[in-house]
């Protein structure tokens, strides 16, 4: 087992031990946090992910998002030809289909311009002090973050606790800008 497989299961272990109400509780701090950065308050397209249940909830910041006229795109996945392609949502409730362990998968919804979007939010299982993320092991961030046309601000999303000493990393990783978390915002050097 590698050492980024052994992380994983580390780190999903320590984030299915949080209780519906700390997660919650959490959730909602982390995205009051993140609505209140500059990089979010600027953004007119923010590119969000549709929360598995362990992860952080990003439910409360597209909900202002929308409220604040903001579009809001998330990754639509082709699992035949391993990539995503952010598409605009317009509801939690519909068009969307739950697969696989649980993810939320919009069926329908019009692409977006990668060089729209003027910031993505990612989940990641943990991130170090260099803004490294470690994902679930598909790539799909780190092949999406290597389009030269996506010049949007990355922005890693999820718990004080995710913010660990070091991520093991291979040459195909591609880090976050930032880090928001229930505990406050981490800004990267480039």
């Amino acid at each position: 087992m590698t050492d980024k497989q052994q992380l994983r299961q580390k780190m999903r272990t320590q984030l299915c031990r949080y209780s519906a109400q700390q997660r919650t509780d959490m959730s909602q701090n982390a995205c009051k946090n993140l609505i209140e950065t500059p990089e979010f308050r600027q953004a007119n397209t923010i590119m969000a992910y549709l929360s598995l249940p362990h992860e952080a909830d990003t439910m409360p910041f597209i909900l202002y998002a929308w409220q604040h006229a903001k579009t809001i795109a998330v990754p639509k996945i082709s699992w035949q030809q391993r990539h995503m392609i952010p598409v605009q949502i317009n509801s939690l409730e519909t068009g969307i289909a739950t697969e696989v362990g649980g993810l939320r998968n919009p069926v329908t919804g019009v692409p977006v311009p990668l060089e729209d979007i003027d910031l993505v939010v990612t989940p990641g299982l943990a991130f170090d002090k260099n803004g490294n993320r470690l994902g679930r092991g598909g790539s799909y961030y780190d092949r999406f973050f290597q389009n030269e046309k996506l010049q949007a601000v990355k922005c890693g999303f999820g718990f004080f606790e995710q913010l660990i000493p070091a991520v093991p990393t291979v040459e195909h990783d591609r880090p976050v800008n930032m880090l928001v978390t229930n505990e406050g915002i981490t800004y990267f050097k480039k």
